[in-house]
């Protein structure tokens, strides 16, 4: 059973403002303080997505192999905040974990934009080989924020292939989205793909895309299917086209200090429940992806390949653009690489 611990904390979410119980059980003194707690883990997704589905069940997983000391509450939905706000909440500790976007990690330090190039990963598995069996570099840079932000990336959780979607018709070369307006995440790089891909970007949180594509504020964007499915993006933006400029990223990043103070023996089963949640999460994204392209076309949504050819010298000048250290480019090579 979770033992409930006062006082109550409050977290400062205007948009929320919700009261976000603590909670703790005892455990062994190596390590960390023997302290425990049911962990709040901020999400952008719905209860449906595989991102929930696996984080849920990390979280159970997660209470029961430390005998309740440890666990995971998955409050979905940006019911925390968005990504942004998510990401300053688990800073100052008001949030304990949070999934946030390659996007969102870039702006604190830019190595991440390493992983965000287009075609830096090939495929799913090939993402998944880099960033959850990590290399000396990509270890060091998920570290990197700890001393300057308070937060630790315990690893990532794949987008899949991201493509472009319209409200007005399939695109087949960037001529086609000439004039068009581009909901992107907040950051340069994303700004710049839309930009290679034809379309003037818009940056925008994305909790407000569907209201932007419906009232004509843009009249583009880019996911993967299964977002463009289960936040019935379809219903609003009906031409999905094969652009695939992007294996997207997002990461799982947890309070610095909340990590360190577990024991030696509930990090291990923390870092077990880790990797069991991102194989299983990997395994419901294939599937995902399907059952999300079969709904959506049931919805009136059509799916259309692209000239390839068209968008890669553009999408291959953005790699070059945006890698401006050493470090950018060892972190590159080395993921196309495979580590």
């Amino acid at each position: 059973m979770r033992m409930k611990k006062t006082p109550i904390l409050v977290a400062g979410i205007a948009s929320a403002g919700l009261l976000l119980g603590a909670c703790s059980g005892g455990g062994s003194s190596d390590g960390g303080d023997g302290s425990g707690s049911t962990m709040r883990l901020a999400l952008n997704q719905t209860e449906e997505h595989p991102s929930y589905i696996a984080l849920d069940n990390f979280g159970q997983a997660l209470e029961e192999s430390t005998d309740g000391r440890w666990g995971i509450d998955v409050f979905p939905n940006e019911t925390l905040g968005a990504q942004a706000e998510a990401l300053q909440l688990v800073s100052d500790g008001s949030v304990d974990m949070a999934v946030v976007s390659g996007a969102q990690l870039e702006n604190l330090n830019a190595d991440f934009t390493a992983y965000n190039l287009p075609k830096v990963f090939t495929d799913i598995d090939h993402q998944m080989q880099v960033i959850n069996n990590p290399g000396e570099l990509t270890s060091e840079l998920f570290a990197s924020l700890e001393e300057s932000n308070n937060l630790t990336v315990i690893g990532g959780l794949t987008q899949g292939s991201r493509s472009v979607y319209t409200t007005f018709g399939a695109v087949e070369s960037p001529a086609d989205l000439a004039g068009k307006k581009m909901r992107v995440q907040e950051s340069d790089l994303n700004v710049a793909i839309a930009e290679a891909l034809g379309a003037a970007a818009t940056p925008m949180a994305y909790g407000e895309l569907y209201t932007g594509l419906q009232s004509g504020v843009v009249d583009a964007a880019e996911n993967n299917e299964v977002s463009y499915f289960t936040q019935k993006h379809f219903e609003v933006a009906p031409y999905f086209s094969y652009t695939n400029h992007v294996v997207g990223l997002d990461y799982v990043i947890i309070n610095t200090d909340k990590l360190e103070s577990m024991t030696d023996e509930d990090r291990a089963a923390f870092d077990e429940g880790w990797a069991a949640a991102w194989a299983e999460h990997t395994e419901l994204w294939t599937q995902a992806t399907q059952d999300a392209i079969d709904g959506a076309t049931a919805g009136g949504a059509t799916f259309t390949e692209v000239d390839d050819a068209a968008f890669s010298d553009a999408l291959a000048a953005v790699a070059e653009e945006f890698i401006k250290t050493d470090n950018q480019q060892a972190l590159y090579d080395n993921a196309r690489e495979g580590q």
